[in-house]
């Protein structure tokens, strides 16, 4: 197969939504169709004992959610694909903001008695911002829920996007006899009992009688409901859709394994193949014979008996080869990477290549932060990964002397994930811990203990927001570093952070030293 073929038939995509929506069951089923599990686990379930493939860290485990992205490649119907299953909780959003500028398209899950929620609606911003192509799974019609006319008005309305059914539902909750593929043209029927890939029906005709075989009296509900679709929605246009204006919606269950398949289908013939990523240099083409990829993640203790920590890596351009020397833009070293790896959330197998859209995992000792570009020489910086200023703050302090050495570890590789951010305090010299949602602060504590054997305990720290400071006036940063020396900190980089108390104070602040910017994201 040549270079161009490996690229078109790739397609990198994240699946976001907001929490329970359905999002890491859907992720389960379409790895069933690639033949990558065997059995999709249940994400919360008393019966089945088997837990979801992408929710392999413990916590996950214990509490039904995910708090980590995961990485999942596997072969279909000719097409490489690579899922990203992100976290829905919005403690976690800033992870899930990251892998939107490494994924070309994205699925959108909602849940369809609850409909859109706050969460969809910020990461349905970073995707209208980046104009990634999105497509809408309505979950969860095998439960009560609203009318599909009103929810496709909701998603309109709430999302800002027109949308297109491409499937339409037939009744639902106890009531759901299946879905119509307005796609392909095929009928399929709902039953809870079978969780396995069933035969469509073919319909191009649905005024053909023989639709009452199949539905009875909701053949007419049927056909006057698509009737109504083809003429208040707009043509379905693969243009409209790839620049991001249109969202295509399917309807199904997850759970039950329904729906799922015509979602695959349409999205891959559908879905684009790697597109253009920009550096501060140029645009990067996927089909350029130069490698070239960015870190967009990193991932400690990714096998809690090997202590190992890896760097997600997005190809951008050209082949990446094992063995190869590749340069290190931020600190202008080179590294040879002997063992790049593919992944199965946390299974891994090693490779000898890989194209334009790929994610593969390098083995990191500490070299690799989120956002650092690698090349086969050149010099350009990958753009869009910034870090978010953190809302809540607390010290960290060592609940076991004895662990002091795992305890600094342990938050030294968690921070580098960009879970949360570590400022030590200028003042006082102590460590600061921030993040934007409560979440974190248990997720990092439950790691330290069960992945580092170290403890640690949390001491609210009230402040309003850490901004990164710089300006040309050297005078003037040393006099205002001077002046708020009690509130100014460094970051893992050493960059100087200034750690406001309130909004007042840091209005007052910027309003006395007007020639110090303030900057709320780390990427300036």
């Amino acid at each position: 197969m040549t270079f161009l073929e490996e690229i078109k038939r790739r397609r990198t995509f994240g699946i976001i939504s907001h929490p329970d929506a359905g999002k890491t069951t859907l992720t389960e089923k379409l790895l069933l169709f690639g033949g990558a599990i065997r059995v999709a686990g249940a994400v919360k379930s008393n019966k089945i004992k088997k837990t979801a493939t992408s929710d392999f860290m413990e916590i996950e485990r214990q509490r039904g959610i995910s708090v980590a992205t995961s990485v999942m490649g596997f072969e279909y119907d000719g097409y490489k694909i690579n899922i990203l299953d992100t976290p829905g909780h919005q403690d976690f959003q800033e992870d899930t903001f990251r892998i939107l500028t490494a994924v070309d398209s994205v699925i959108i899950v909602i849940d369809a008695a609850k409909g859109v929620e706050p969460q969809t609606e910020k990461l349905m911003n970073v995707c209208r911002m980046r104009k990634t192509p999105v497509i809408v799974f309505i979950n969860k019609m095998d439960r009560p829920c609203g009318d599909p006319f009103s929810l496709i008005d909701e998603i309109e309305r709430q999302l800002k996007i027109k949308a297109r059914p491409l499937s339409w539902p037939i009744n639902s909750g106890p009531d759901f006899k299946g879905v119509y593929s307005i796609f392909n043209k095929s009928l399929k029927l709902f039953n809870p009992n079978i969780q396995e890939i069933e035969e469509h029906i073919k319909f191009d005709d649905i005024s053909n009688p023989e639709l009452e075989k199949y539905i009875g009296n909701d053949s007419r509900t049927l056909r006057e409901e698509l009737e109504l679709v083809n003429g208040v929605y707009p043509d379905f246009d693969t243009k409209d859709y790839l620049s991001g204006n249109l969202a295509p919606v399917f309807f199904g269950s997850a759970l039950y394994n329904f729906g799922v398949q015509e979602l695959l289908d349409a999205f891959l013939k559908i879905a684009p193949p790697p597109r253009p990523s920009y550096t501060e240099e140029r645009e990067i083409k996927p089909e350029e014979n130069h490698f070239s990829g960015f870190v967009f993640k990193i991932h400690a203790n990714i096998d809690p008996n090997h202590r190992s920590r890896i760097a997600f890596i997005k190809v951008c351009s050209g082949i990446f080869v094992r063995n190869n020397i590749y340069k290190h833009i931020r600190s202008g070293k080179t590294f040879r990477i002997s063992s790049p790896t593919a992944f199965m959330a946390s299974q891994k197998e090693t490779i000898d290549e890989a194209f334009p859209g790929d994610i593969i995992g390098v083995p990191d000792t500490g070299n690799f932060i989120i956002g650092d570009t690698l090349t086969d020489g050149e010099d350009i910086h990958f753009k869009g990964l910034p870090s978010l200023s953190p809302e809540l703050f607390r010290y960290v302090e060592n609940a076991d002397p004895m662990k002091a050495k795992q305890l600094a570890k342990g938050i030294d590789q968690l921070m580098d994930e960009g879970v949360a951010q570590l400022f030590i305090s200028q003042f006082n010299g102590r460590k600061i811990i921030g993040t934007v949602g409560q979440l974190q602060f248990e997720v990092i504590q439950y790691r330290l203990e069960h992945e580092y054997g170290a403890k640690c305990r949390f001491e609210t720290l009230n402040m309003y927001k850490a901004c990164w400071i710089e300006s040309d006036d050297k005078k003037e940063l040393e006099e205002f570093k001077k002046r708020k020396h009690q509130k100014m900190a460094k970051d893992k980089l050493g960059r100087d952070v200034f750690m406001a108390d309130s909004l007042f104070i840091l209005q007052m602040a910027q309003d006395e030293f007007k020639k110090i910017r303030f900057h709320f994201t780390s990427e300036f």
